[in-house]
Formats: structure tokens, sequence, C-alpha cells
């Protein structure tokens, strides 16, 4: 990872190009140099280096770049929690990896609304850590939305060759480009495609206060800003904007993280005359496919490069040399240097990627097979409707939230929809309205039935 660090930093040869940008502090990449450096040797003089397994908990700022990075300079392997995790979950990944240290931020974290860049960093040793067994210098763990998070490992050759990948796809920001990272940079896509190909490739990323269509609109207009990477629910929100300013300077928007829906996409790209292009793919893998120009949508894009996959028995496999899963927590997903995306799929013969959605999404009702990703479109499709989730446990449940300023729609209105354009057998059985859908820590839309009824139960 030493090696990685070192040539992400000596990317570019101006020090003075600016890299991270929040409000009006700035960080260029000599200063980058040099914040890496000093943490570095605090974290040193703790004891950490190579092979140490070291957690890291911060929100999204300036600090965690800067720390992941001291981190893999010193040789650590860094396992990587979302700071939305409750300690309860923390407790339970870290008693299946058993880091050595916590390096955490020092404030209260929970009592803060929206960015900070900056945090106080406290490093506590572990009793009972174990050092790495392996060579992964980034350990993650998958988002949960439909059962328990598995462990992925990802070595310093698998996300440099991840950052090159992201560097010949066209449209990718450059030098002279000004991102808006919206994407959790705890995850893959806000992780590498924004902190790490950026600082590779010479663009400056750009992070909004707090995550809302005025907030997030402001920052567009005050740093002129060039691209915009985010997931659906970030897209929903600038959409449904009042009299949104105009983004004069915007030339590319990406989503990732989950596939967006053609309707989100469409209603963006009428308010702010960009298109959205599509990034797809896995904590395993990294990127997929991508196209940052949205001219294939509903497919989500040609493999990227250097990246084989194949369409099997209806699912996408993606071809890796070894299984990314830690502590067995893969279960049956790598086989015979496949990983099993378990995401339903087609690969028509230009390589063209269509992804129709989980694998579990399919249930089977009355001896006949329904697809809950298809029932979802059609309740979307309705004028009222800005997002909908269904969940099949004995009967199939739809929770639906209704578009801002459409009005209300009932649930028998919407059966009645759906009677109109789906066979009986595949039409939801409860119809449930909710003001917001819950989600994971990466914005993701969360499908568990229990979820979603706690959520509907406290409404």
């Amino acid at each position: 990872m030493r090696s990685l660090v070192l040539s992400l930093l000596d990317a570019q040869d101006d020090d003075r190009l600016p890299y991270l940008i929040h409000r009006q502090e700035t960080v260029n990449r000599g200063e980058l140099r040099e914040r890496v450096d000093k943490q570095a040797a605090v974290f040193a003089g703790y004891g950490i280096g190579p092979g140490s397994t070291v957690g890291l908990r911060t929100p999204p700022s300036f600090t965690q770049a800067e720390v992941l990075l001291a981190l893999w300079r010193l040789g650590a392997q860094a396992l990587l929690f979302d700071f939305r995790l409750k300690p309860a979950e923390v407790a339970g990944l870290c008693a299946v990896c058993r880091p050595q240290f916590m390096v955490s931020a020092g404030t209260n974290v929970q009592a803060t609304f929206g960015f900070r860049s900056e945090y106080e960093v406290v490093t506590e040793r572990r009793g009972g850590g174990r050092p790495a067994t392996t060579d992964h210098g980034l350990v993650q763990f998958s988002s949960g939305s439909t059962g328990r998070p598995k462990v992925i490992g990802r070595t310093a050759r698998s996300l440099a060759a991840e950052v090159d990948r992201f560097a010949l796809i066209p449209g990718m920001p450059g030098t002279g480009d000004r991102l808006l990272l919206l994407s959790s940079t705890a995850h893959s896509f806000g992780l590498v495609a924004g902190l790490l190909h950026s600082l590779a490739a010479g663009a400056c990323v750009v992070f909004a206060p707090r995550i809302s269509a005025r907030d997030i609109l402001r920052t567009a207009v005050e740093h002129r800003i060039t691209a915009l990477f985010g997931v659906p629910m970030h897209y929903e929100l600038l959409a449904a904007a009042v009299d949104p300013p105009a983004l004069p300077d915007l030339r590319v928007a990406v989503s990732g993280g989950e596939l967006m829906p053609p309707q989100t996409a469409a209603r963006f790209a009428e308010r702010y005359g960009v298109p959205v292009g599509e990034s797809y793919g896995t904590t395993e893998t990294g990127v997929v496919a991508m196209h940052t120009d949205g001219s294939l949508r509903p497919a989500v894009g040609r493999p990227a490069p250097g990246v084989v996959l194949r369409a099997h028995r209806g699912e996408l496999d993606v071809a890796v040399e070894e299984s990314p899963y830690l502590y067995d927590s893969g279960g049956t997903q790598y086989a015979d240097g496949w990983l099993h995306t378990r995401d339903r799929a087609t690969v028509d013969g230009s390589g063209t990627v269509l992804v129709r959605g989980r694998a579990d999404s399919l249930v089977v009702i009355g001896g006949l097979k329904v697809d809950l990703t298809e029932v979802e479109n059609v309740l979307r499709e309705h004028p009222a409707v800005e997002q909908a989730v269904l969940v099949h446990e004995g009967v199939t449940e739809a929770y639906v939230v209704p578009a801002a300023g459409a009005g209300q729609p009932s649930a028998a209105e919407l059966l009645r929809w759906c009677r109109e354009r789906l066979a009986d057998h595949k039409l939801p059985r409860v119809i449930r309205l909710l003001e917001s859908l819950p989600r994971t820590s990466n914005g993701k839309l969360l499908r568990q039935a229990a979820a979603l009824q706690a959520a509907a139960g406290g409404a």
C-alpha cells in the first residue's frame, strides 16, 4: 500500500493544485502530503506499522482522507467503517475482524450536523487484536441491503488497477475539473472513483456542507462544479428542487451505488440539461461497467477496461484472481475464478450490460415467477410516486414514497394503477405509504421486510 500512496501523492507535478475543498477551505496536494506525513508519524508512535490492523471510523472529511493515506503509507491494513453504523454494529464486525487499533473522531460525531473538514483523531489500542494475515490493505463491509454484511479485502494492486480503469473511461474528471462528491467516501464508488481517482487525475474534490438540495446547489454554483457523483437519492433531491439555479459549468453527472430509476435520471436531465451516467460495480470488484453520458440507459454501460465478465445462467459474473472475502464471509459467491454478483443481467453483442435487478428479487407466487423489480418500476411510473420498494414474505408488500407536491395517492389508487398494467398474480397485496424509505449507511434502499415494517409502524 505504501507504493500506491506514494504514486497517488506524486501523480501531479504541481503541489499547488487544489485537491479538497469545503466552503472556503482548500487543501492542495503539497499540504496533503505534509498532513499525511504528520499523521503517519503520530501513528508510528503508537506502534502502527506494516501488517498492523487498524479500524478507521471517522465521518467523511479531509481528516478521513489524510488518516487513510497515512495508515497505508505505514503499510497497515485499514478496516473502513461507515461512521453511521451503531456501536453494536461496529462491535459485531470487530468481533470477527479483531483490529489491533481503532482510529476515530474524538468529538461526538452523533451530535454533528453536516460536513466538517477536520476532526480530532483519537487512537485506541484494542486488547485481543490480531495482525493482518493477508496482503489486503483495505477491508470493507458489504452494504447489507438484503442480509448480513460480508468482509471484503482489496489489495494495493486491485485498487491501483481500478484507479487506472477510471482514468480510461471517457468523461471522467481530470485536471481542472471540480467534482462535487456526494457519495460516501466510506464506500467504493466515493472512495475510489471520487477520492483516489481525483488525486491521481488532478481533479479537485468539493464537499457540500449538508445533503440537502439547497446546500448542494449552492455549493455547485459557488465552486462552478463541472462534475457530480452521487447515488439516486441525491438526484431525486435535486430533481425535486424548487426553482433550482442553472449549472452552466456542469458537464458530467454519474450515479453509483444502486441502479438509477430512469424516471429520476430523466427529471434531472430535464431540470439541469445534463444526462446522468451510471457506474455499476461491487465492493468486491470495484467498477464493473460504466458510461458517463447516460446514452446507454437502461443499460449500465460496457465493461470497464480490463474487466472480464459473463452472463451465466441469467446472472452476471465477474472474473477475479482470488476470493475477496475474508473470514469465510462470502459463502458461495466466489467460485472457480468468478465472483457471482447475484444480479440478473444480459450482455449483448457489443458488450453492453443490462442489469435487471437482484436475483433474490425473483419470487414464486402460486407457482408463477414474479420479478419484484418490475412491480417497483410500474409503481414509480405513477406521477404521484417518487420511490417504491417491494418485499415478499408470504405476501407481497409495497412501500411507497409519494412525490413532493403531487398530492398523496391512496393505496386503492396505486393498486388500480398496478392492476391496469400487471397480471393479477404480480399485484402487491399490501401497499403502505411512507414519508421516506429506510436506507443503508451508503444510501441504498433497504430491502429487509422487518426494517420496512418497522418504518411503517413508526409512521
